[in-house]
């Protein structure tokens, strides 16, 4: 499993465990139903607390990522297409008001900063 901590990052290292296991589930690394590494051989794995790995699975079966069979253990949860995309979603909004706040400090217009995003899009997509 690829999880590496960052101990000088400032984020908790459970965070740090959500976060990377989001993103496997996100881009479908992480298939539905897959069982995740026990606690106790990520916490060996990445040298750290089985406290703190069992925090970082706790939040991801709380926010809908995982599911837990008692003595069988974690599992990506099967309704990650939604999750997914609310979690872009809020991604996507909290992006845009960075965005709309910047341009109108440089004085854009709605349509020069439209005329900015179709072209970045036309470019990636």
């Amino acid at each position: 499993m690829l999880i590496y901590i960052d101990s000088r990052s400032g984020v908790p290292i459970y965070d740090q465990i959500c976060q990377r296991f989001k993103e496997l589930i996100i881009s479908g690394e992480l298939k539905s139903d897959e069982i995740l590494p026990s606690i106790r051989s990520l916490a060996k794995e990445l040298r750290i607390s089985v406290i703190t790995t069992k925090r970082a699975y706790e939040e991801l079966e709380r926010e809908g990522y995982v599911y837990t069979v008692p003595g069988k253990g974690c599992f990506v949860s099967g309704n990650n297409a939604e999750l997914m995309r609310e979690e872009n979603l809020k991604k996507i909004e909290e992006q845009i008001g960075q965005i709309v706040s910047l341009a109108r400090s440089c004085n854009l217009t709605k349509e020069e900063l439209i005329g900015m995003i179709v072209t970045e899009m036309e470019e990636k997509l």
